[in-house]
């Protein structure tokens, strides 16, 4: 069986870092977003992947054949970038043969027992009770159980189980099938070719479709997002916990610090992720993702997210302060 990740995203909502890099190479809790995407399909027994690249396709392809060498990797490229449907059907040639498939969404972090969705009979899509469905594909269930209808981020939401991205197919050829009918008559939703619309043919022509309840699912497509996702991973008891003592620097954790950093003087935590060899000096970090390579001195930084190779240098004073001053910084 595959898995097929879209990556092919521009990642606007992250700007300026998705200028130099894919959303899906962005650093949470101490890898990628892609990494933690591929660790969870692999302990479920996958070793095909095929990823679907577009935008900065070439550093995706890099990194994965760089970092991820156990697994069987083929990279398709979608030149237009028409919706998730058109991108699924990029990759017929190397799909159409398959029982079975996984489509897993490149730029989120799903919560989950893998080889439980994959025990279901048939189809299964992955699915959580949501707040505000209108952000979201949404699925509406029959008197069956099964899925009855699904609509893509729909004004009057049908229900408020959101569609997380997450879809285990068993027909592949109907799925090939509906989205080749979506095409060829042009039938889009917000200006795209949906794969809610390809899955929706499916049911309408008599495919029954379960769905699985996700515990958590993180949608990495902003700041803050990640950067509370970067807060949930590290608090789990099994997340690795840095404890290496650095010069004259106090760990609050949880804290991730990854190999060849140099910090110094500084209050790093709770809640933060350091990439390698970054070089932290007279600072204090909390809540924040600080890329490789990246080189920080007298900053007081919150709820932030420092690029790799990016260089922040504050301001350190030296003040003498007479009786009854008031001096604000703010």
């Amino acid at each position: 069986m595959k898995a097929v990740i879209p990556v092919a995203g521009i990642g606007s909502r992250l700007r300026p870092h998705t200028f130099t890099q894919p959303k899906a190479l962005i650093p949470v809790a101490g890898k990628p977003i892609l990494s933690h995407i591929i660790d969870a399909l692999q302990e479920a027994g996958f070793n095909d992947f095929v990823f679907i690249i577009g935008y900065l396709g070439d550093k995706i392809k890099e990194y994965v054949e760089e970092n991820h060498k156990d697994i069987n990797s083929i990279f398709v490229v979608q030149n237009v970038r028409e919706g998730i449907a058109h991108a699924i059907w990029t990759t017929k040639e190397f799909i159409e043969n398959e029982d079975e498939l996984v489509i897993a969404l490149g730029d989120t972090i799903f919560d989950m027992d893998m080889k439980q969705l994959m025990k279901m009979p048939g189809s299964a899509l992955g699915t959580k009770k949501v707040e505000d469905p209108r952000r979201f594909g949404v699925v509406e269930l029959g008197a069956d159980g099964f899925i009855s209808r699904m609509v893509e981020k729909p004004s009057v939401p049908v229900s408020n189980l959101a569609l997380v991205g997450i879809y285990k197919i068993k027909e592949v050829d109907a799925l090939m099938e509906a989205i080749q009918y979506n095409l060829d008559n042009n039938i889009r939703t917000k200006n795209e070719f949906q794969l809610t619309d390809a899955l929706m043919r499916m049911i309408d022509r008599g495919i029954k479709m379960s769905i699985y309840n996700v515990e958590n699912w993180f949608d990495c497509g902003k700041k803050d997002a990640l950067l509370e996702t970067n807060a949930i991973l590290l608090q789990r008891p099994e997340f690795p916990k840095t404890t290496t003592e650095f010069e004259n620097t106090i760990l609050i954790q949880p804290v991730f610090i990854d190999k060849g950093c140099v910090i110094k003087n500084s209050i790093i935590g709770p809640n933060v992720s350091v990439g390698k060899h970054a070089n932290i000096e007279n600072s204090i970090i909390g809540e924040s993702i600080i890329g490789p390579e990246a080189h920080i001195k007298n900053a007081l930084l919150h709820n932030s997210l420092i690029g790799n190779e990016a260089t922040l240098t504050g301001v350190q004073q030296s003040l003498n302060i007479g009786d009854s001053t008031e001096i604000n910084f703010e």
